[in-house]
């Protein structure tokens, strides 16, 4: 009869354990999922639901290859975007409990939406696959891209026939460029290589390894110090522009409500940061110290009268020409010149 009543006892508190061990857990995922959407800015403090902190003994964020006890948003163990991190509870009773989650970390400032009228137009090659734009005076450095047909090309602004044009190997995907003195940068998609030319001839200079945290490159900008890339992903990679295979700095990216990745085409001016987002109209102005994005611009009439339809046509070039912004798109027959109000 003891035997009895002892096995239905520690069933009874098996049972007990597991109901609070689900409560937890679901009670958690409630609460993330509720907050993904809101996000959290640097200096909140993570308030997680009763069920969690009165059956806890500890609870630990865990990124990968860190961990923090402290549940107050931090920039030491969070960046700006999505951040996947994995709660680590440990109950009272000793169990030990994992959650996974996102948390959105967002820009305490709304992004000014940046007013324009369009001040000229010239013709583009509709045949360029735009991944790179660049522009000193009235002279064009392109980057072309697609597998067997990419390109470093240069030419006059208003005149769509290069005058220089430098052809890469079959099984190179071009993709962003910029200009540092004399010599141009370029990076390739998926060959994790990038290359340098001279600036006036277009001939290769040398080429180097790309760092291995950037899978592909994308975009590619000069800020006067060092070169900055971006490989589809949230991030802004600084680059020692004597030896572009090292990163000084990594900066993710995020506006007020929404967090952005995909940042591609780059072109840096004034201290800022301009980044396009791949598949979207939008060109962002990003503080390149913080991440946060203070401005947009919205080109979604324009990538309208110029994609025909194809969505991989899409706004992809940046450049400055003085105060004003140059923008153009893969296959586009046109490049605009942006007046800001």
């Amino acid at each position: 009869m003891k035997t009895n009543i002892t096995a239905g006892f520690a069933a009874i508190l098996l049972l007990t354990s597991c109901n609070n061990k689900d409560k937890m857990l679901d009670s958690l995922a409630d609460y993330n999922n509720s907050k993904e959407e809101q996000g959290y800015h640097f200096g909140d403090q993570l308030q997680l639901p009763k069920e969690v902190t009165d059956h806890a003994e500890t609870v630990t964020i865990s990124f990968g290859d860190k961990e923090t006890s402290n549940l107050t948003v931090d920039p030491k163990f969070f960046t700006l975007g999505d951040n996947d991190v994995t709660f680590i509870i440990k109950t009272e009773s000793g169990e030990i409990l994992n959650q996974d989650a996102t948390i959105n970390v967002f820009a305490k400032n709304p992004e000014q939406n940046i007013s324009y009228t369009v001040a000229a137009e010239y013709p583009h090659d509709p045949d360029n696959f735009v991944e790179g734009f660049l522009v000193e005076g009235n002279t064009v450095y392109e980057s072309d891209g697609l597998d067997g047909s990419s390109q470093l090309i240069k030419y006059t602004l208003g005149s769509a026939s290069p005058s220089l044009t430098e052809k890469q190997p079959a099984d190179v995907f071009s993709e962003g460029c910029t200009i540092v003195g004399d010599k141009i940068y370029q990076l390739t998609y998926k060959n994790k290589i990038g290359f340098v030319y001279d600036k006036n001839s277009l001939k290769k200079i040398s080429q180097f390894p790309l760092p291995n945290v950037i899978g592909e490159g994308w975009g590619l900008t000069y800020d006067g110090k060092n070169l900055v890339a971006t490989d589809g992903s949230k991030n802004l990679y600084f680059l020692d522009v004597n030896d572009p295979s090292k990163v000084v700095r990594t900066v993710a990216v995020a506006g007020h409500k929404e967090t952005y990745d995909k940042l591609n085409e780059l072109e840096y001016h004034n201290g800022f940061i301009y980044s396009n987002i791949w598949h979207k109209p939008f060109i962002l102005k990003i503080n390149p110290a913080t991440g946060e994005a203070v401005g947009k611009f919205d080109f979604t009439k324009i990538t309208a009268e110029n994609d025909q339809g194809n969505s991989e046509h899409v706004l992809n070039g940046i450049a400055f020409k003085g105060e004003n912004m140059l923008v153009t798109g893969k296959n586009w027959a046109k490049i605009y010149e942006i007046a800001v109000k």
